[in-house]
Protein backbone atom coordinates (compact mmCIF):
# COMPACT_ATOMS: atom_id res chain seq x y z
CA UNK A 1 0.00 0.00 0.00
CA UNK A 2 2.88 2.54 0.88
CA UNK A 3 4.57 1.87 -1.97
CA UNK A 4 1.70 3.21 -4.50
CA UNK A 5 1.46 6.01 -2.34
CA UNK A 6 4.97 7.12 -3.68
CA UNK A 7 4.11 5.98 -6.49
CA UNK A 8 1.10 8.41 -7.07
CA UNK A 9 3.45 10.99 -5.11
CA UNK A 10 5.51 10.60 -8.09
CA UNK A 11 3.25 11.24 -10.69
CA UNK A 12 1.76 14.30 -9.07
CA UNK A 13 5.20 15.40 -9.39
CA UNK A 14 5.49 14.47 -13.08
CA UNK A 15 2.04 16.16 -13.68
CA UNK A 16 3.23 19.00 -11.60
CA UNK A 17 6.40 19.29 -13.80
CA UNK A 18 4.61 19.54 -16.74
CA UNK A 19 1.88 21.95 -15.47
CA UNK A 20 4.65 24.34 -14.55
CA UNK A 21 6.02 24.10 -18.05
CA UNK A 22 2.59 24.87 -19.73
CA UNK A 23 2.37 28.04 -17.19
CA UNK A 24 5.72 29.00 -18.31
CA UNK A 25 5.37 28.58 -21.96
CA UNK A 26 2.06 30.66 -21.84
CA UNK A 27 3.89 33.48 -19.98
CA UNK A 28 6.78 33.60 -22.60
CA UNK A 29 4.04 33.93 -25.47
CA UNK A 30 1.76 36.01 -23.50
CA UNK A 31 2.71 38.82 -26.51
CA UNK A 32 2.84 36.10 -29.06
CA UNK A 33 -0.34 37.30 -31.48
CA UNK A 34 -2.34 34.24 -32.12
CA UNK A 35 -1.19 31.86 -29.02
CA UNK A 36 -3.79 29.97 -27.46
CA UNK A 37 -3.19 29.42 -23.66
CA UNK A 38 -2.29 25.28 -22.72
CA UNK A 39 -2.84 24.03 -19.70
CA UNK A 40 -2.48 19.96 -18.74
CA UNK A 41 -4.93 18.16 -18.40
CA UNK A 42 -6.52 17.44 -14.38
CA UNK A 43 -4.17 15.02 -12.54
CA UNK A 44 -7.95 13.28 -11.55
CA UNK A 45 -7.85 12.11 -15.15
CA UNK A 46 -4.46 11.03 -15.59
CA UNK A 47 -4.89 9.18 -12.38
CA UNK A 48 -7.88 7.58 -14.09
CA UNK A 49 -5.76 6.11 -17.35
CA UNK A 50 -2.52 5.76 -16.09
CA UNK A 51 -2.49 1.90 -14.91
CA UNK A 52 -1.39 0.48 -11.73
CA UNK A 53 2.10 -1.25 -11.82
CA UNK A 54 1.41 -4.54 -11.11
CA UNK A 55 4.08 -6.79 -8.83
CA UNK A 56 5.16 -9.88 -10.88
CA UNK A 57 6.50 -12.93 -9.82
CA UNK A 58 7.08 -14.44 -12.53
CA UNK A 59 8.54 -13.51 -15.99
CA UNK A 60 5.75 -14.64 -18.23
CA UNK A 61 3.93 -12.15 -16.27
CA UNK A 62 2.07 -9.90 -18.77
CA UNK A 63 3.26 -5.60 -17.26
CA UNK A 64 1.29 -2.67 -18.28
CA UNK A 65 3.59 -1.42 -21.76
CA UNK A 66 1.76 2.55 -20.90
CA UNK A 67 4.03 4.99 -18.69
CA UNK A 68 2.45 7.56 -16.47
CA UNK A 69 4.24 10.35 -18.75
CA UNK A 70 1.68 8.71 -21.82
CA UNK A 71 -1.15 10.14 -20.10
CA UNK A 72 0.19 13.71 -19.75
CA UNK A 73 -1.81 15.76 -22.60
CA UNK A 74 -1.93 19.41 -23.00
CA UNK A 75 -5.26 20.99 -23.54
CA UNK A 76 -6.54 24.57 -24.75
CA UNK A 77 -6.89 26.47 -21.46
CA UNK A 78 -10.31 28.82 -21.19
CA UNK A 79 -10.31 31.41 -23.89
CA UNK A 80 -12.32 33.61 -21.77
CA UNK A 81 -10.49 36.78 -22.78
CA UNK A 82 -8.64 37.24 -26.07
CA UNK A 83 -6.71 39.64 -27.20
CA UNK A 84 -7.44 41.97 -30.42
CA UNK A 85 -4.22 39.52 -31.92
CA UNK A 86 -6.13 36.36 -30.96
CA UNK A 87 -3.95 35.51 -27.80
CA UNK A 88 -5.98 34.04 -25.40
CA UNK A 89 -3.14 34.23 -22.12
CA UNK A 90 -4.38 36.11 -19.21
CA UNK A 91 -0.94 36.63 -17.22
CA UNK A 92 -3.15 36.65 -13.69
CA UNK A 93 -4.86 33.25 -14.26
CA UNK A 94 -1.31 32.35 -15.21
CA UNK A 95 0.13 33.54 -11.49
CA UNK A 96 -2.92 31.74 -9.63
CA UNK A 97 -1.56 28.17 -11.75
CA UNK A 98 1.82 28.89 -10.92
CA UNK A 99 0.82 29.52 -7.29
CA UNK A 100 -1.09 26.02 -7.22
CA UNK A 101 1.68 24.36 -8.91
CA UNK A 102 3.89 26.00 -6.01
CA UNK A 103 1.70 25.01 -3.19
CA UNK A 104 0.99 21.41 -4.55
CA UNK A 105 4.74 20.55 -5.07
CA UNK A 106 5.47 21.41 -1.09
CA UNK A 107 2.42 19.28 -0.08
CA UNK A 108 3.44 16.26 -2.49
CA UNK A 109 6.65 16.71 -0.70
CA UNK A 110 5.51 17.22 2.71
CA UNK A 111 3.35 13.68 1.75
CA UNK A 112 6.02 12.10 0.64
CA UNK A 113 7.88 12.54 3.73
CA UNK A 114 5.86 11.75 6.02
CA UNK A 115 4.98 8.32 4.59
CA UNK A 116 8.65 7.92 4.60
CA UNK A 117 9.35 8.36 8.55
CA UNK A 118 5.73 6.04 8.85
CA UNK A 119 7.72 3.47 7.49
CA UNK A 120 11.27 4.21 8.95
CA UNK A 121 9.54 3.84 12.19
CA UNK A 122 7.55 0.64 11.74
CA UNK A 123 10.90 -0.73 10.43
CA UNK A 124 12.53 0.19 14.11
Amino acid sequence: MSIYLFQVASQKSEWLSARETAVASNVANANTPGYRALDVQPFLAVLNTSPLAMAATNLGHMTPTLSPGDSLREIEANPSEETLSGNTVNLEQQMINLGEVNRDFSMTGNIRRAFHQLILSALK
